[in-house]
């Protein structure tokens, strides 16, 4: 139970909930382990549940009727998925799976709408920290149609920032994340994903290792992005 709490208290979607509220949800949050390439839940999936990464990495991807995946994200420990648990009967237009061997406590979402509407404190900052995610799926779309290659990279990795940190802060947000697993989700190769990143690297905005990446300030990258226009 205890560690439990402890993965709900540093949700950022969770923190404008009371410590009474947050006592409430780990009495009945589900703890559930999956192994490397499980499914989670699929795409079009009616589950109505919050989740968050307490161990591993999860994969968010879609894939088109001949079975092509397509690696949309990948989040780390720490990072929350199932934003549709405040649509009730909304299905999910991704699925989910295991990257690695994970751990993943999961809110009902029942339970969670009732205690917000109790606790209606607790929606501003919710509410926020879906915007941002919002936001940002929105700018990587315009990149993606308006922007050059090292325009899109650097707005992926904000993105992926942000959804293990959830607002922009100007202290180092690290994940693991690897250039072939980039190139995924960019639809680029390792080699062009590579020679972008080096030049990111080289004004200070972020710190690659080998399956890593360190962004030192979210408001300098985020600001760079924007000279790019």
């Amino acid at each position: 139970m205890n560690k439990i709490a402890a993965i709900l208290d540093a949700c950022p979607l969770l923190s404008g909930l009371p410590i009474e509220a947050m006592e409430q949800l780990a009495q009945g949050a589900q703890l559930r382990r999956f192994g490397a390439g499980d499914m989670i839940y699929p795409p079009a999936s009616l589950q109505e549940r919050l989740s968050i990464i307490a161990e591993g990495q999860v994969r968010i991807c879609s894939s088109n009727i001949a079975g092509r995946e397509a690696t949309l994200a990948i989040l780390d420990t720490g990072a929350w998925f199932g934003d549709t648990v405040f649509c009730p009967g909304t299905p999910r237009v991704f699925g989910a799976s295991a990257h690695s061997n994970c751990t993943v406590v999961d809110i009902q979402g029942e339970q969670l709408r009732d205690l917000m509407r109790r606790h209606p404190e607790a929606y501003p900052v919710a509410l926020e920290q879906v915007s941002l995610r919002l936001w940002a799926v929105m700018s990587i779309i315009q990149d993606d149609v308006l922007r050059g290659t090292e325009a899109r990279v650097a707005r992926r990795l904000f993105f992926m920032a942000q959804m293990h940190h959830g607002k922009a802060v100007s202290g180092s947000v690290s994940f693991r994340l690897t250039k072939e697993l980039l190139a995924n989700t960019m639809g680029m190769t390792r080699q062009g994903v590579h020679r972008v990143l080096k030049n990111i690297e080289s004004k200070g905005l972020i710190e690659s290792s080998y399956g890593r990446i360190s962004v030192p300030s979210l408001s300098r990258l985020g600001a760079y992005i924007e000279e790019l226009d």
